[in-house]
């Protein structure tokens, strides 16, 4: 039987310039629904819907293995319309639509996020079922930013690190550096001031380099599987032979870098600032500090 459906859709109205929800927000939108002829149906249906989902694959032993899970974080159903018991609940032909409203839950949920291994995502759907037919179905996906965790320790205090380096070989004598950044949660897009004492009694210039690395994580049935990238990676001018020098560095976090997971059980996303002085043919003395990337906007009150 031909459908009498000729086009469902489903939208939602922004309430930011950054088109961004949080946990306890209100999300109003439409359903329009084009019909071709009289339909009769048994319900038209919204769903808002929040979930985790990971999945990889590996070999072992020529075997290739599958890992797998998914943590939901919300899901509320809405009937739009509902056929009664010895109802006629006919649609007549044309273009309709429908309002809806849905509040987020309150709750530490993870910020939308999509990477190979798994993904954070958060939707509407809607689904027309007719007396007669499959249903009809339209899906959209809205991007939901979790709440700044104020329950992080350090979050606001000052994160240091020190390393010193015995030269052996081409490069002789010794270089230590100290580094210093105001706090470890930072907005996305904001500076990050690098404060670095660096001592250079070698006999070589040594220049400090500057990089962020985003870690991700995935967990399926005591299985991990770990992702790590250089986000961004900077040099700082040579410190010359026999020098001690106190510099500051100010590296700019991209505006669209992706919120850290934290609390996920089954996906995570952590950052850390390494600071390094380029020792040539020898191991480069590195410090590591943790970094927490907050959102850029709706949280005033955080930073």
């Amino acid at each position: 039987m031909p459908s009498t459906v000729n086009n469902i859709s489903i939208s939602y109205d922004a309430i930011n310039e950054s088109n961004t929800f949080t946990s306890g927000d209100f999300i109003t939108g439409t359903i329009i629904l084009e019909l071709a002829n009289n339909t009769e149906i048994k319900s038209l249906s919204v769903k808002a819907k929040g979930k985790t989902v990971v999945r990889w694959t590996e070999y072992r032993n020529k075997t290739i293995v599958i890992h797998h899970a998914k943590e939901k974080h919300f899901s509320i159903l809405q009937h739009i319309l509902q056929k009664q018991s010895g109802d006629n609940n006919v649609i007549v032909e044309g273009t309709h639509v429908y309002p809806f409203t849905f509040q987020i839950p309150h709750g530490d949920m993870p910020s939308s996020f999509i990477a190979f291994h798994g993904k954070v995502i958060y939707t509407l759907k809607a689904k027309l079922r007719q007396s007669m037919g499959l249903p009809s179905k339209a899906k959209t996906t809205f991007n939901f930013l979790s709440k700044p965790d104020m329950s992080i320790p350090q979050l606001m205090s000052p994160q240091y690190g020190t390393k010193s380096k015995k030269m052996m070989l081409f490069t002789s004598g010794n270089a230590s550096i100290n580094i210093s950044t105001e706090r470890m949660g930072y907005r996305q897009g904001e500076g990050l001031k690098v404060i670095a004492e660096i001592e250079n009694s070698s006999s070589r210039a040594l220049a400090p380099k500057y990089a962020i690395y985003q870690k991700q994580s995935f967990f399926a049935r005591g299985e991990k599987r770990v992702s790590t990238m250089e986000i961004l990676k900077e040099v700082g001018e040579p410190i010359p032979p026999s020098t001690n020098q106190k510099i500051t560095k100010v590296l700019n976090i991209p505006p669209d870098l992706p919120i850290s997971i934290l609390k996920c059980p089954i996906l995570k996303v952590e950052y850390k600032l390494k600071v390094y002085l380029d020792v040539p043919y020898a191991t480069d003395p590195e410090i590591k500090v943790p970094l927490v990337i907050l959102p850029a906007h709706g949280f005033s009150q955080v930073v």
